[in-house]
């Protein structure tokens, strides 16, 4: 063989190439083989015996042909046998493909037959040869004519049928990487590439995952020619569908015993990581595929998943997309949460539409799968964090305050979106280190920058992230140390939340408490009166968590640190010296604060309450403290009244009468502590009697000041108002010095009758001389509360509010309860002294009203425990259950019986009560609902509340509510108290809330509120306003209102007529409640209700659209969707067909000219731009899919033709008529006072008209364009309308002429008609 070998390669080298032809014809096709086997093997002068061979079989001789053809047929499977060596391999294959131009087209056809036969076979593994394939198609596309079975094809048909076979046949695992590679050389049409395309696509679930990014790779290249999007769906579509297995493996993993799981978790973060940066790195370089992927996102906001969340991030991190990407996830959270905030509130779309994964889900998947290595998506991760929190946190409201409490609870998208933000960043910074840094050092930023809108979102993620990892923002805390030099120059509600948040930091890190004090001192003497605020609330905190060891209320325990925790006690015996050193230094700081202005004396004397209670040790520093202060106003001659000095409590600067001491502050932190003290002490001496100098020390104090006290008492009862110079002559107007000086004169003394009442009871023992004496302080607080009521009547501020009470709200609390609950025999004659005052019963339940209110407004409360969220909610509990005992036992009927007052009721006073507690807890305790309500009966019942029976329990109530209602509107209309009655409605739509939607008792109490307001026939608008709201917001939870709006729009024009005065309205009364005075505030109520039945229709419609070009590009999924559609489009034409005979009622409707008038006007128009949505929708569906129009659709277009637009002409000349004769009315009234507000009204007015007549149009030109496509006569519903038309009403002129003063009303109606016919012209 050897020989022969040698023997071409030297003929081939020579000149004659015959003398080889004919060498080479001696040679049969088996030994020419043979000698190219063998020299292949052994890999010496394969290519020139190869060139040799080749330069001997001339293409134009057939049998010159034939051999190389040959030569193709048995290289191609030698060099894929894996035989030969690489580089051999490659020599022959790079000179097979600079011969192949030479074969003919039949012989091409032959190679690449070879080429298909061997891929479907699974012959083509190593994918050595592949690389020829390209080049033989190329040179058969170039070919004219080849033959195919018995006719023949050009060129490019044929690669075209070759394509096609060899995409529809099997490919072997192994070849799919190496093909999608071949077919990037291979010059594809567009239809071509697409099978290519969905072929690899298919092929993605028969590889191993780590095949997959290698192949995503070439994917990306290949797409370069085009089908971008198509590429993109199919890889985010495979990576969902491997999430929602791998999610579907972790439920059922408990079932499936030892069965391993298809895919390891791990493995699969892994190779999703590395395809994300495959793709990012291909955006990069391409950015027409950077578009493409965007546009695809825009247009399936509903398809997003994990991977696809995770991919949008990293492509974030290329500046150019960056804004686009972060909108686009912006406008998808959005979307997302409203959509779910809409299919919460209606049950119709519940019951049509299944429940979707939320987007807020995968984007916390998507945090948490990013621990696998995403470095790459970490960074987007959190500026998405940071970015909702910018966009979507608390707005700053008028003058800067905040417009949203701090409420635990997101309810609006926007603030759900916030709250996204907050947990993102959280999560990012416990999973990832390298972004702790940035996070940390960005959210410290904001606190210190945005000072003109609320940080409240940014101060509870900074507060989250010390709770979670104190450790590791140590770490960090120089960014910590250098925030507080800023401290001084913070809004007040920005350090108290700092500080808060970073108390478990300073109890750990000695450093961060030196720097914390040192910025404290120096704000303590700040130009600022917030400066000075903020170290007073620095200080108060330090206090309150650095314990003294010994204090009562901490636990005594040997240096237990725990990072994770609040509360980190550090006690141990060198450090507890250390702490008690650094608190009285502290103590003597804020003793500095007593000379400064009343808001910082105030601030520190709301503080030392706490701070005590915290840490009992400093209660000798403190209590001599308040005790000097107290003695400066103290009169200590017992004859002198009054006992307290008011002068020295102002300051005045220039003609400005300033407070310089809020006395009753100090008064009442004094009194609170002592208290306090003296329980405290009392506990301690019941468990141990032995007692040292220390307490006899305070002893002495106390005694002290128990006798200022006392006396103070009772010199105070002695006290007439002309003592304090405020009789009823003395001047109380906030516009002179004098005024604003009695102002104050005034809240002070009231303050300090009021601790005196506290102090009185809890020192009364129960005794009836002590409460005689209570009642004679609060006679003489009444006295000066209602000067001060009827002095602010008189031509002075009207926004002069009564003083925040300052009984603290346990104290209110019990007041309630002994008031009315307590019935132990031996207290009952000490207090029928205070219950036979029915004056201060009600200030007992008024400030509890007023306490209540606050709670509900800030969160918090005044005075002690007011910031205790467990305390309160126990005195919430308690007032509860005593005024629904007050409130129930004794009826108001009974109460206003003897006494006619113009006051508000007691029993009204216990209602509002109620639901304010009711709101209250509802918005801030959210989840101690059924605790509230399980103690309001606590007294007889003391079972705890399981879950089975919370809900049996909240009707129990809300059953108890419904009879009180049903005796307020059971009696005549003269017995019935419109005040109460609504507040009832409040409250059962407040605790209808609780109730689950599917539950028997929510069934119930829909049937109640249905017949109550079929009932009910009283001519109260307020009343029947919260009635048909409690329905409506009840009727949308269990079913769709459309039914219940018609037969109110019935109702409707029943009692107000039509407005053709001709026509008799049948009588119809579906529902009493609405009745000739009802009926306006009826309307507007229909009308809202109306407004969200389009708006869910409007959300569906465009649910439809979206839907549509998925289903056009796969027909399978159009057939198996076409069922649940058509119920959409069932669901959609069956709704607007009843809104639009309940319009049609209304229409008819004679409305008072105003609100209710230009309300329909709109709500018609909004219904014709939605009848519209949908016609585009059919002309769509008509367009791609030739379908046919639905039945329904037409009854509807013929419903909206034949009935509704008539009746909208009609009313819009009504409407008109009334205006035109409105206006002229008030012309002859108010001819001078042509105000621009009654302009600006008008103007209103009469825009509202044609925008409804554009709208008809607008529906009516895309009905002809939908009639075209369809094929079906819809217009043949429409009338032409002619009460549009230039009209001369004869009754009207007769009347004018006989009127001499008539000019103006003819002007207005020449300038009406003047417009008219120009509309006319685009109707002919």
């Amino acid at each position: 063989m050897k020989a022969e070998l040698d023997r071409i390669v030297t003929l081939s080298d020579g000149d004659s190439t015959s003398e080889l032809q004919k060498y080479l014809s001696s040679f049969n096709d088996d030994k020419l083989i043979n000698v190219i086997t063998n020299g292949a093997l052994n890999g010496k002068k394969v290519c020139p015996l190869i060139k040799g061979i080749l330069k001997g079989s001339p293409s134009n001789s057939t049998e010159g042909l034939n051999r190389r053809l040959l030569i193709y047929q048995h290289c191609i499977p030698l060099c894929e046998s894996g035989d030969l060596q690489t580089e051999v391999a490659a020599d022959i294959i790079g000179l097979l493909m600079l011969e192949a131009h030479t074969l003919s087209g039949d012989c091409l056809a032959q190679v690449a037959s070879l080429f298909v036969e061997a891929i479907k076979v699974g012959k083509m593994g190593s994918g050595k040869s592949l690389e020829l394939f390209p080049t033989v198609l190329t040179a058969l596309s170039a070919c004219e004519t080849l033959s195919y079975g018995k006719g023949e094809l050009n060129g490019e048909e044929y690669k075209k049928q070759l394509i096609n076979t060899l995409c529809s046949s099997r490919w072997d695992s192994q070849c799919v990487i190496h093909l999608t590679t071949m077919f990037r050389d291979v010059p594809l049409s567009s239809e071509e590439l697409q099978f290519v395309f969905e072929k690899v696509l298919r092929m993605f679930n028969k590889l191993d995952l780590q095949e997959i990014p290698p192949l995503v790779y070439q994917l990306l290249l290949l797409s370069a020619k085009g089908g971008k999007k198509q590429v993109l769906d199919g890889i985010i579509g495979y990576f969902k569908e491997q999430d929602v297995c791998q999610e579907e493996e972790q439920k059922h993993g408990e079932n499936l015993d030892l069965e391993v799981q298809s895919i390891p978790q791990d493995q699969l973060r892994h190779v999703e990581g590395t395809v994300i940066l495959h793709i990012v790195f291909a955006i990069r370089l391409d950015h027409e595929l950077g578009r493409e992927f965007l546009k695809s996102i825009k247009t399936s906001y509903g398809d997003l998943c994990p991977f696809s969340v995770a991919l949008l991030l990293s492509v974030a991190r290329i500046q150019r997309y960056e804004e686009q990407v972060f909108d686009l996830m912006k406008g998808a959270i959005i979307k997302s949460f409203k959509d779910e905030q809409l299919q919460q509130g209606s049950k119709f779309l519940q019951d049509l539409l299944p429940g979707h994964r939320s987007l807020a889900r995968m984007i916390l998947d998507t945090v948490k799968n990013s621990v696998f290595g995403w470095d790459h998506v970490t960074q987007g991760l959190v500026q998405l964090g940071f970015f909702l929190m910018d966009n979507f946190g608390p707005k700053p409201g008028p003058f800067g305050k905040t417009t949203e409490g701090s409420s635990t609870i997101a309810r609006t998208p926007a603030q759900q979106a916030c709250k996204l933000g907050r947990q993102v960043l959280l999560q990012g910074f416990k999973m990832h280190e390298p972004i702790r840094g940035e996070i940390l050092e960005q959210v410290l930023n904001r606190l210190v920058t945005k000072t003109a809108s609320p940080v409240s979102h940014y101060l509870d993620l900074f507060s989250d992230i010390v709770i979670s990892a104190p450790m590791i923002l140590l770490e960090s805390s120089s960014k910590v140390t250098e925030t507080f030099d800023h401290l001084s120059f913070l809004p007040l509600a920005t350090v108290q939340g700092l500080l808060k948040a970073v108390q478990p930091l300073l109890k750990v890190s000695m450093s961060l408490k030196d720097a914390l004090i040192l910025v404290l001192r120096k704000a303590m003497f700040s130009s600022q009166l917030d400066g000075r605020k903020s170290a007073v609330t620095g200080f108060l905190l330090l206090l309150k968590n650095f314990r003294v060891l010994g204090s009562l209320a901490s636990s005594q325990c040997s240096q237990a640190v725990s990072s994770s925790q609040i509360q980190v006690d550090v006690h141990s015996r060198y450090n507890s010296a250390a702490n008690e050193a650094f608190c009285l230094e502290i103590l003597s700081s804020l003793r500095r604060c007593l000379g400064q202005q009343a808001d910082v004396r105030l601030m520190l004397y709301e503080g030392f309450f706490d701070v005590l209670r915290r840490n009992s040790q400093l209660a000798s520093s403190i209590m001599q403290t308040l005790f000097s202060q107290l003695r400066r106003y103290y009169e200590p001659e017992q004859d002198l009244l009054p006992p307290v000095k008011l002068e020295p409590c102002i300051t005045a600067q220039g003609n400005q009468v300033y407070l310089q001491e809020p006395l009753a502050h100090l008064l009442s932190c004094t009194v609170h502590c002592l208290l306090w003290l003296q329980n405290m002490r009392r506990s301690a001496h019941h468990s141990s009697d032995d007692s040292d100098n220390d307490d006899e020390e305070e002893e002495g104090y106390q005694t002290e000041l128990h006798t200022i006290l006392e006396s103070m008492k009772t010199r105070m009862i002695k006290c007439e108002l002309e003592d304090f110079e405020l009789d009823k002559s003395a001047e109380f107007s906030m516009s002179s010095s004098v005024g604003v000086k009695n102002n104050i004169y005034a809240v002070l003394v009231m303050g300090v009758y009021e601790i005196l009442m506290e102090f009185s009871f809890s020192k009364a023992n129960y005794s009836k001389n002590h409460f005689e004496e209570l009642l004679e302080l609060f006679h003489r607080y009444h006295k000066l509360s209602e000067i001060l009521k009827e002095k602010s009547g008189k031509g002075r501020v009207p926004s002069h509010k009564t003083p925040r009470s300052l009984l603290s709200l346990g104290f209110v609390s019990t007041l309630l309860t002994v008031l009315f609950r307590d019935s132990t025999q031996s207290r009952e004659e000490a207090l029928s002294v205070l219950r036979s005052s029915g004056e201060f019963v009600r200030y007992a339940v008024s400030v509890a009203v007023q306490k209540i209110q606050q709670l509900e407004e800030n969160g918090h409360a005044d005075g002690p425990d007011g910031q205790n969220t467990d305390k309160t909610f126990h005195f919430l509990c308690e007032m509860t259950s005593v005024l629904m005992w007050r409130y129930t036992n004794i009826p108001s009927a009974v109460e206003d019986a003897g006494k006619k007052e113009k006051r508000c009721s007691l029993s009204l006073l216990c209602l509002e009560g109620l639901l304010r507690i009711f709101t209250t807890c509802q918005q801030r305790y959210p989840d101690k609902m059924p605790q509230l309500l399980a103690t309001m009966d606590a007294s007889e019942d003391n079972e705890e509340p399981d879950d089975g029976n919370v809900t049996e329990m909240n009707f129990f109530y809300i059953r108890q509510f419904q009879r009180a209602l049903f005796t307020q509107i059971s009696g005549t209309e003269d017995d019935f108290n419109s005040k109460e009655a609504q507040l009832l409605v409040s409250i059962l739509s407040v605790l209808s809330r609780q109730l689950k939607p599917s539950s028997q008792q929510f069934v119930q109490m829909i049937t109640w509120t249905v017949k109550v307001c079929k009932e009910t026939s009283f001519e109260d608008s307020s009343f029947s306003k919260g009635l048909l709201s409690l329905l409506f917001s009840l009727h949308v939870l269990y079913k769709s209102p459309v039914s219940l709006l018609l037969e109110l729009c019935q109702d409707i024009h029943s009692h107000l007529g039509d407005i053709d005065q001709d026509v008799e309205v049948e009588k119809q009364s579906h529902f009493a409640i609405v009745n000739m005075k009802t009926a306006s505030t009826a309307t507007l109520l229909v009308l809202s209700q109306v407004d969200r039945v389009l708006d869910e229709v409007d959300w569906l419609i465009a649910k439809k659209k979206s839907q549509m070009p998925s289903d056009k590009s796969s027909s399978s999924d159009a057939t198996e969707t076409a069922g649940q559609q058509d119920q959409m489009e069932k669901a959609v034409t069956l709704q607007l067909g009843t809104l639009l005979t309940a319009l049609n009622e209304l229409v008819q409707t004679a409305l008072l000219p105003g609100t209710c008038t230009i309300t329909l006007l709109r709500e018609l128009s909004r219904t014709y731009t939605i009848l519209t949505t949908l016609v585009k929708y059919y002309i769509q569906v008509c367009s791609s899919q030739h379908g046919s129009l639905p039945a329904r659709f037409e009854k509807l277009v013929k419903l909206s033709g034949s009935h509704l637009t008539p009746q909208c002409y009609s009313f819009i000349t009504y409407a008109q008529s009334g205006e035109l004769s409105g206006g002229d009315d008030k012309k002859k009234k108010k001819r001078n006072e042509v105000n621009t507000a009654a302009s600006a009204k008008l103007l209103r007015e009469t825009k509202a008209i044609p925008n409804l007549i554009f709208s008809i149009e607008q529906y009516e030109k895309f009905l002809i364009t939908l009639s075209k496509k369809s094929k079906v006569n819809l217009m043949q519903y429409m009338k032409l309308s002619t009460s549009r038309d230039f009209r001369i009403n004869a009754a009207t002129l007769d009347a004018a002429l006989q009127e001499q003063d008539s000019d103006e009303a003819a002007e207005s109606q020449e300038a009406e008609e003047t417009q008219e016919p120009k509309q006319k012209k685009r109707k002919q």
